[in-house]
């Protein structure tokens, strides 16, 4: 209800709240404005509003407040906007399951990866999906962890690889496999370090992302030690021309810079008395039933980590290769 007519919960005869109400709703919160919605879907601006204040008294409750310019959310309006995202992706969902052969995937799957994932992984994740599932429309977002995982709990995302995510009861996690994070610096070439022990690296200045600061933290504070972070940068391409230039060192996955360093360009230490770690585990929704195309996309992840595992990329370059990835098909 907007201001000055408190919500009324008593309910009309008819049920308001429709599936072109709930889209109303739905521009209008991306907007931020009933005029600018308005515009967009062709409506005259009034009848909008009378679908709100009827989608308001439907549900008992305020939804939005009338500001000077725009709108904005309540409370209640935040929690219903979440709902009214998911319902109108699972809308979605059904339509194009509905509408495909059982035999071919087809239909838009989002997946999420992570900045430290996405330029190694996409290549390839792009490629078998246009040689095996081209009716598949697949859209890729990049965002840390806890990004992804609220994209997966609010419908916005389908399917994605996250990094050492918490344990929740919303999400269904398939573990795909281990990398060790490492000390890595621009190669010096009379540089004969071999590895840094948990006590060197607490005195070494490093450049870190603020999602790996935080898995390494976790695991070396079991030995009372903390990372001495000189930069924190959440943006790795930045940190690798950062490298490049000879400022560093960084603690970040091995596979981070792998083609730097392949090419010799970045040198790779291992972290000699502790395993420093990231897991890699493919997510999805735990209350929602994938489509055909979401599996298909899943697979299609998980085989592209096992190739570039076999290739090294998770994996020191005289180091020991660590358990393969497994299937996600359930």
């Amino acid at each position: 209800m907007f201001p000055g007519s408190p919500p009324r919960r008593t309910r009309s005869n008819s049920c308001h709240m429709d599936l072109r109400s709930i889209r109303y709703f739905v521009q209008i919160a991306d907007g931020g404005s009933i005029t600018r919605a308005a515009g967009n879907l062709g409506v005259a601006q009034p009848a909008l509003s009378r679908h709100m204040q009827s989608l308001e008294e439907e549900l008992g409750m305020q939804l939005l407040v009338r500001l000077p310019r725009g709108v904005r959310l309540t409370g209640a309006g935040r929690q219903f906007l979440d709902h009214c995202r998911r319902a109108l992706r699972e809308l979605e969902r059904a339509k194009e399951e509905l509408r495909a052969d059982t035999d071919t995937p087809r239909g838009q799957v989002i997946l999420g990866v992570s900045p430290t994932l996405g330029p190694l992984l996409v290549p390839g994740v792009v490629e078998r999906v246009r040689r095996q599932c081209p009716q598949v429309a697949l859209k890729i977002v990049e965002h840390f962890s806890t990004l992804l995982s609220d994209g997966l709990v609010t419908g916005r995302i389908d399917v994605a690889l996250l990094t050492n995510p918490a344990a929740t009861r919303a999400l269904r996690l398939t573990p795909l496999l281990s990398e060790p994070i490492v000390v890595q610096a621009a190669v010096q070439p009379r540089d004969s370090r071999r590895f840094f022990t948990l006590a060197e690296l607490s005195k070494t200045p490093v450049i870190v992302t603020e999602a790996i600061r935080g898995i390494v933290d976790d695991q070396i504070g079991r030995y009372g030690a903390r990372l001495n972070v000189e930069l924190e940068v959440n943006a790795v391409e930045a940190i690798g021309r950062l490298l490049l230039r000879g400022i560093g060192p960084a603690v970040m996955p091995v596979s981070t810079f792998y083609p730097e360093i392949a090419a010799g360009r970045i040198a790779a230490f291992p972290i000699a008395d502790v395993n420093v770690h990231r897991t890699l585990m493919l997510a999805h929704l735990a209350e929602r039933q994938t489509s055909a195309a979401t599996d298909e996309i899943s697979q299609i992840v998980t085989s592209e980590v096992n190739a570039l595992f076999d290739g090294g990329v998770f994996s020191l370059p005289a180091g020991p290769r660590r358990q393969k990835a497994v299937s996600s098909k359930r």
